[in-house]
């Protein structure tokens, strides 16, 4: 059984944006940090959101100006320090007869533009659907609406390049290596647990963080402790489906039964609807969209699309669970979205727990977190510094991602387009490092399929922990959306032809 000679400053317990925002700050105050993640980065709920920065309009309703405020503030922090993978979209909320009246809607909006300090985005204004071209694609009944600001992420990759900072800065990050005890002797945290080739660990640690979202609670009963907060566990499910709009708005669009979704243009061909809220009963490693959820989407956006939505046209979906501190709600949507952070050193070693919060909040709840912990560890500094420094491949400005798919495109004449744009989104200035100079895809080790080279997926595995075709596909890319049954095999191969013989999948 391994074990560190020298015992970490901090343990990290949970690979996803909260686990990895606080490796992030831990490491650049100076901490000896480990991180260790049960399967891949982001392939729970980190991977699984609605894919937006934003202050949560609808929190609105429930009076969570607090919650709104802290993540309207965030929206352009993050966006600064990471123009590849965080952009920004127009949303576009149709008024409804019979729903929200207008004014309410305007009350909500100019709280929106104003409580969170916007300086760079586009405030809001009232549009004419019929002569706004994201009316072309709704029924006709539609004709006044609201157009905002809010943000796009790949939540993915924002955790992924949390996690690659936190490398950089010398955090040792385990995946596939599940904390079984844990444990405090002798002042310092004794983690147990053993990695998917049956190898077992022992480390120990000053501190233990615990931020394993929807399963912070059965952390706590593994480091026999007693929690702080009930949980709620709500499923969001998503569809994807062939783009249903030629233009790069999104829509927010209200049902009759009070809730609200989304429909997002993404990756490219596709267009993103979402999300539900359903509680969640089940095994976590069961989290699927139910029959019944797909049908309730593309029914709600039926009511809006001049063309129906049919579970038919369903090319993929997603969901993920949210860890929401039990308040007592009736309705699943009206749980708070809100974080809490407990800090417990009864046995001389911290134990810090995140329960709940949301993705746009992580890179402050970290900071919080982490600064609970300086107080506690010497060796952790006070110094805060996560909001001014860009995440790997982030340094460039807001506005600086067209010079860059430009200069791409330059230096590299036979990447198509969309390929381009996919590299620019995914890898900003990061992309050079593998790119090289390459002329042709022979310089970049032969194209797999659909864009992607052997040198890309070379350095997401060696770079970004990847290791098999759905940590490629579905969390460092989306391409498999693009890939078919011979692009998979043929991926499938080429990562089982550079694997050591004898060595598993």
């Amino acid at each position: 059984m391994p074990d560190s000679a020298q015992p970490y400053d901090v343990i990290v317990v949970g690979g996803g944006v909260n686990g990895a925002g606080v490796a992030r700050d831990a490491a650049g105050r100076g901490a000896r940090v480990l991180l260790l993640e049960a399967g891949d980065l982001a392939q729970g709920t980190s991977s699984k959101s609605t894919k937006l920065i934003h202050g949560g309009l609808r929190y609105l309703e429930h009076y969570e100006f607090g919650l709104v405020r802290e993540a309207l503030k965030e929206r352009e922090i993050l966006w600064s320090i990471a123009p590849h993978i965080i952009w920004p979209l127009r949303f576009v909320l149709p008024y409804r007869t019979g729903l929200r009246p207008r004014w309410l809607l305007r009350l909500g909006l100019f709280l929106y533009d104003h409580i969170g300090g916007r300086k760079k985005l586009p405030a809001t204004r009232s549009i004419d659907l019929a002569q706004h071209e994201a009316g072309t694609p709704l029924q006709s009944q539609y004709v006044r609406a609201f157009e905002y600001s809010d943000g796009w992420v790949d939540d993915a990759r924002l955790v992924l390049l949390n996690a690659r900072d936190a490398a950089e800065r010398g955090a040792r990050i385990r995946t596939r290596t599940r904390a079984e005890t844990m444990r405090v002797e002798g002042g310092l945290w004794v983690v147990e647990g053993s990695d998917d080739r049956g190898h077992r660990y022992r480390f120990t640690g000053k501190s233990l963080v615990n931020a394993a979202g929807p399963a912070v609670l059965d952390l706590l009963a593994r480091a026999s402790a007693p929690p702080d907060y009930r949980m709620r566990l709500v499923r969001g499910s998503h569809i994807v489906v062939r783009r249903k709009f030629a233009h790069d708005y999104a829509y927010f669009f209200q049902l009759p039964d009070g809730r609200i979704f989304f429909a997002i243009p993404y990756e490219r061909d596709f267009t993103l609807i979402g999300t539900t809220d359903r509680d969640h009963d089940g095994p976590l490693a069961e989290v699927h969209a139910s029959a019944d959820e797909i049908a309730y989407l593309c029914e709600g956006a039926s009511e809006y699309f001049r063309e129906p939505v049919t579970p038919a046209d369903v090319v993929w979906t997603y969901s993920g669970v949210r860890p929401l501190i039990e308040d007592g709600s009736g309705r699943p949507e009206a749980a708070t979205r809100g974080y809490r952070i407990d800090i417990d050193v009864d046995e001389g070693a911290p134990l810090l727990t995140i329960y709940g919060g949301k993705i746009t909040s992580y890179r402050h709840v970290a900071e919080h977190a982490v600064d609970e912990l300086a107080g506690h560890l010497d060796a952790v500094s006070t110094r805060r510094w996560t909001a001014k420094t860009p995440l790997p491949g982030g340094d460039f400005g807001i506005d600086g991602a067209a010079a860059l798919k430009a200069e791409y495109k330059l230096a590299h004449p036979f990447l198509p387009a969309a390929t381009v744009d996919r590299v620019v989104k995914a890898y900003g200035t990061d992309a050079r490092a593998w790119l090289g100079k390459a002329e042709d895809w022979d310089a970049l080790g032969g194209e797999i399929a659909h864009g992607l080279s052997a040198a890309e997926a070379q350095w997401m595995i060696e770079r970004e922990w990847a290791r098999d075709v759905e940590d490629i596909l579905w969390r460092r890319s989306k391409l498999g959306l693009l890939f078919g049954a011979d692009d998979v095999a043929k991926l499938a191969a080429w990562l089982q032809a550079r694997r050591p013989a004898g060595q598993p999948a």
